[in-house]
């Protein structure tokens, strides 16, 4: 970064604007896409075609870069990550100056009297920080590995109860670590990425599973499931996340997992026994009824051929003595948990209840792992998980 910190005055300046456009938010944001495309029609094809969610990760990014304005380590960590994946979009250097004018533009309507020449100028200041920073990273991303990597469905095998596993094969090899997630770009919703978690460690041949279940409104998911097939083409973007078994230190393991949550879990516990890994796995499933606990036979017969893994399932909408009760219930049950390294995946009401109890329990914040509950890219981490070191991805 080259350009100067802001000062205390521009941080303050930012921010007190920023709070008196909020209540304009949603507003703001569909009257800053309007001129930049009227302006820039040129960059109208890097968007989806339904631009609701995209106007609210515009949002939400600028928050976070506002709340980042006078942490400039985390600020460099925030943008230069949205700089590495926004070159999936097809983002350019000649692109930012665009949006800066017309973000300006758009804060100075909605902010009537508090706006000024100084306060456009603070702002101003802020995003060519912040777009310095991500055309850096960038750059250097761009040396390092492909923007994204076009792949082949080779494979899908429907599982019930809306799940599907999908293989695809890469058009060249795709480099990620096991309990890492990647963001997937179909053919029947252009511009539309969605995260899954591959469900194994690195194949010899780069073959990649992932685990889809087709959400209620989720097009992407219910395309994958109910109209992909073999030959259909898609596209991937890089790896992203931290819950991997590098950061467990030499502790003992618990894994929860509800739904198609035990894609990354399974690829954690399949590391696990080709690293030869001499510790203890617990292992928790979760489900509505006994018919739901996907997967769970598959890790039963892992845990046969490995001592060092136990299996658990817990199931909350139906009566089945040993079993009955939500993940959190059996997780308290069956505790504390305060000696272990906690890896969670599955539906974010899950995770969070699942976390409190662990709190609860006496298990650090820094002990428990688990994927950002939201956008990725917005909501995650900025440093990866290091024992001693607190964090809260909730």
């Amino acid at each position: 970064m080259t350009s100067a910190p802001l000062t205390y005055r521009e941080i303050s300046l930012v921010r007190t604007s920023l709070s008196v456009v909020a209540p304009q938010a949603t507003e703001m944001t569909v009257y800053f896409y309007a001129i930049l495309f009227a302006r820039h029609p040129e960059v109208r094809a890097l968007f989806p075609e339904n631009m609701d969610v995209q106007r609210d990760r515009l949002l939400r990014g600028l928050l976070r870069i506002i709340d980042l304005v006078d942490d400039v380590d985390n600020l460099v960590r925030f943008c230069s990550r949205l700089g590495r994946d926004h070159r999936k979009f097809g983002a350019l250097d000649a692109h930012y100056p665009a949006v800066g004018q017309c973000l300006v533009s758009s804060l100075e309507r909605y902010a009537g009297t508090a706006w000024n020449p100084e306060v456009a100028a603070a702002w101003t200041h802020a995003y060519n920080l912040a777009a310095e920073v991500m055309i850096a990273a960038a750059a250097d991303d761009t040396r390092l590995r492909p923007a994204s990597w076009e792949a082949q469905i080779v494979g899908h095998q429907h599982r019930g109860h809306g799940i599907a596993e999908i293989t695809v094969q890469p058009d060249q090899p795709y480099p990620y670590v096991a309990g890492q997630y990647v963001s997937m770009e179909t053919p029947w919703y252009p511009r539309t990425w969605r995260h899954y978690s591959p469900a194994h460690p690195p194949r010899t041949d780069h073959t990649l599973t992932f685990h889809v279940r087709a959400v209620r409104q989720g097009q992407v998911s219910n395309a994958l499931v109910h109209h992909a097939v073999p030959g259909h083409r898609v596209r991937l973007g890089p790896p992203q996340g931290d819950m991997t078994l590098a950061s467990a230190g030499d502790r003992d393991l618990l894994l929860v997992a509800g739904g198609t949550g035990l894609a990354p879990i399974r690829a954690l516990i399949e590391e696990a026994a080709f690293s030869g890994m001499r510790r203890y796995v617990s292992l928790f499933v979760g489900a509505r009824t006994a018919e739901e606990l996907y997967g769970l036979n598959d890790m039963l017969r892992l845990a046969q051929r490995h001592h060092w893994l136990s299996v658990r399932a817990a199931v909350s909408h139906e009566n089945i003595p040993g079993q009955q009760g939500t993940l959190p219930q059996v997780l308290h049950e069956f505790g504390p948990w305060d000696r272990h390294e906690a890896f969670l995946c599955g539906p974010p009401d899950m995770v969070t209840t699942a976390v409190r109890t662990l709190l609860h329990q006496g298990t650090p914040r820094a002990h428990i792992h688990h994927d950002p509950l939201d956008t990725p890219i917005l909501t995650a981490p900025l440093t990866p998980p290091r024992s001693g070191q607190e964090f809260d991805q909730l």
